[in-house]
């Protein structure tokens, strides 16, 4: 089922998220609707929070960026079919020279900006079977990581931007807030009743 994706200013955005076990209620089919949800709406990535619950959710695949043909043959390789669910994850260790990359989010529609980031990350997690894992990833896939990542914190790329560019981009949010954008996925914004 396609679930609505929560836009800049709903307060869930800003909750760090709770850990969960495998009782959970009917984790599955979240799951696989989230999958749904983050396919039907074109994106690499989707927490938990982004469809209004504050818990250590997120997933990805990749497999869209492996066709970019700036990257090279090895990355191509690391992005396609990479798809992965991770639950509880904490990221242990971030290093190397930050690079800036341009990143979006289905949150915040219509808004993309240079995000400074360091290149590898140590993380761990479990997966939907709940099997403990700890990986190292670098470059594109470390990024889609930890942009997925920030949002269990309750962080937002946008957080991320020096003190010019939010100002730049303040009346833009207000109208992503207020559901003044076009998108052709299902939203749900703070300043309205219900989804569209």
């Amino acid at each position: 089922m396609i679930l609505p994706i929560v836009a800049y200013g709903e307060s869930v955005l800003r909750k760090v998220g709770q850990e969960i076990d495998s009782d959970y209620p009917k984790l599955k089919e979240l799951i696989a609707n989230m999958w749904e949800t983050m396919y039907n709406a074109h994106g690499v990535g989707l927490a938990a929070p982004q469809i209004g619950l504050p818990i250590r959710l997120f997933v990805v695949d990749t497999t869209p960026f492996s066709d970019d043909e700036d990257l090279t043959p090895e990355e191509q390789q690391a992005l396609n079919g990479f798809k992965k669910v991770f639950i509880n994850a904490k990221i242990e260790n971030e290093e190397g020279e930050e690079w800036d990359f341009n990143e979006g989010c289905l949150s915040i529609p219509e808004v993309r900006e240079d995000v400074k980031r360091k290149p590898a990350i140590t993380i761990s997690y479990v997966d939907e079977d709940f099997i403990p894992h700890r990986e190292n990833y670098s470059g594109l896939l470390a990024r889609v990581i930890q942009h997925e990542y920030d949002h269990i914190e309750g962080i937002l790329f946008t957080d991320k931007l020096s003190s010019l560019k939010k100002r730049l981009l303040k009346s833009r949010l207000e109208k992503i807030s207020k559901g003044k954008i076009k998108v052709d996925y299902k939203m749900r914004f703070p300043n309205l009743k219900k989804a569209r």
